[in-house]
């Protein structure tokens, strides 16, 4: 039997942390050495190849990810369940994977912008089996953040020795592309041969494929909608465009997505165990987790998203270099959907999903997509990847307001815990203190970091001046462990 303790909260956050670290590391080390080397053009092949591959993925997984999470969940304490949840899971998943090969090989010799660079797409479209083999989703249902977090670490680190050995001039875009996927998915390898230890591997009959379709579906329609409009603006962006405008918008959304993985880091644990609160009616547990977690969210998300508008130039140009000029209007554009996402995941996946509400969360990413693709079909041609961050904005704004619109008629206040007016006077005053540093200095990374150091600090302390109640619990819980 697999069942939640109270402090494994705790420790699954501290290793979604550590995962979330690494994530931000890894690039944070590889980036600027990797985006001087290849260029913009050589970064926006491999973007735009990932982007298409990505619309492939999306149909062999199906919405498997965040659905498997929640079915495996429930039935986690009986491990005959679990065992055929699963199989049956496992086998669709790789009976739409064939499907979805077929498809890919057709379109990677039919279609011309895809048919010179078939190498590129080979390798990144090996990242469609090793995703459906890894059944993460699994290991996110039992909470399993350690094992999840080392092995990720351990992939990660053999990537990073590779990215150096092997990425040397612009033609080798090719490696990058390959040692991005084997840092993202070779690790699946292993999760596949661990499944022994949870599982039943020996065929148990008697399946029912019948009962996911409905939810697989809902799942599906939603992993449409956020993987068009995530994927979107890097399409229409190479097809309408070129190589090079899509390098510039992959500098500021890759910087984008380093941030967005911090904001969430908390939340993105969340899932198995409000599932688990909402199907047991343990609604007071389930409803004060989501307020704890939006007030991490807000107080993390609004000065990362200003902080990185103000010093967008600096920190585009000390991570890419001075080639990347282009992305820093996307970048400042692009900045404040962290607050956005930040929410959406929250209110979405970790409140509407385990209560059910799928179909909303559905409406309101297709809601999204819709305003996306329009307004990049307005804006790409005139403004290239300011345009497509513009619509990346909107379309967030849009997923936001939909989802509160949702949650308006339901007796919980998420925000109940959060004084706007402290973090407002917090950020006004982080600004004061760290903006003089701009243009101070000519090496990039000095003005990085004492901006940082001056910006955060003086944002925490004042949020402590104002007793700010999340940051007041930190700092005791903090004190009281160092005295101990």
């Amino acid at each position: 039997m697999i069942s939640f303790n109270k402090n494994s909260v705790k420790i699954n956050m501290l290793m979604n942390a550590l995962l979330t670290m690494s994530s931000f590391i890894f690039p944070l080390i590889t980036f600027p050495y990797v985006s001087r080397i290849l260029l913009p053009a050589g970064t926006g092949k491999v973007n735009f190849a990932t982007s298409v591959v990505n619309y492939f993925a999306m149909f062999a997984q199906l919405g498997i990810p965040t659905y498997g999470i929640r079915a495996c969940a429930k039935v986690r304490d009986n491990k005959e369940k679990l065992s055929k949840t699963v199989h049956e899971l496992l086998f669709i998943n790789i009976f739409m994977c064939i499907l979805v090969y077929i498809v890919f090989f057709i379109a990677l010799f039919s279609v011309p912008r895809l048919a010179q660079d078939k190498l590129l797409y080979f390798i990144i479209g090996i990242s469609i089996i090793l995703n459906a083999l890894g059944v993460e989703w699994l290991y996110k249902a039992l909470e399993k953040y350690s094992y999840i977090t080392i092995r990720s670490l351990i992939f990660k680190i053999i990537a990073l020795v590779a990215m150096f050995l092997l990425v040397k001039n612009q033609e080798d875009y090719i490696f990058y592309g390959g040692i991005t996927i084997f840092a993202a998915s070779a690790s699946n390898v292993l999760n596949f041969w661990n499944l022994r230890k949870y599982i039943i591997l020996k065929p148990l009959g008697n399946y029912n494929f019948k009962q996911h379709i409905k939810m697989v579906i809902t799942f599906f329609s939603m992993s449409i909608a956020t993987t068009i409009y995530t994927n979107l603006d890097s399409v229409m962006l190479g097809f309408m465009k070129g190589d090079v405008d899509v390098g510039y918008y992959g500098a500021a959304v890759k910087i984008k997505n380093i941030l967005v993985s911090l904001v969430t880091s908390a939340s993105a644990v969340l899932l198995p165990r409000a599932s688990f609160y909402v199907d047991r009616n343990m609604l007071e547990d389930f409803y004060q987790l989501l307020k704890k977690t939006m007030h991490f969210v807000v107080l993390i998300a609004c000065p990362l998203a200003l902080y990185f508008m103000i010093f967008a130039k600096e920190g585009i140009f000390f991570l890419s270099g001075d080639a990347y000029a282009g992305s820093i209007i996307p970048m400042q554009i692009i900045m404040p959907t962290l607050i956005f996402i930040g929410m959406t995941n929250i209110i979405g996946i970790q409140m509407l999903v385990p209560l059910g509400l799928e179909k909303q969360v559905l409406y309101s990413e297709i809601a999204g997509a819709v305003v996306d693709l329009i307004l990049n079909t307005m804006l790409i041609p005139r403004f290239a990847s300011a345009g497509a961050a513009v619509g990346t904005l909107v379309a967030e704004i849009v997923v936001l307001i939909w989802q509160l619109a949702v949650i308006r008629n339901r007796k919980v206040n998420l925000y109940s815990e959060i004084k706007t007016y402290k973090v407002i006077i917090a950020l006004v005053i982080a600004t004061a203190a760290s903006i003089w540093v701009k243009g101070l200095f000519s090496s990039y990374f000095v003005v990085l970091v004492i901006s940082a150091v001056c910006f955060f600090v003086s944002y925490g302390l004042i949020l402590l001046i104002l007793k700010e109640q999340l940051v007041k619990e930190f700092m005791n819980m903090t004190l009281s462990k160092f005295k101990r």
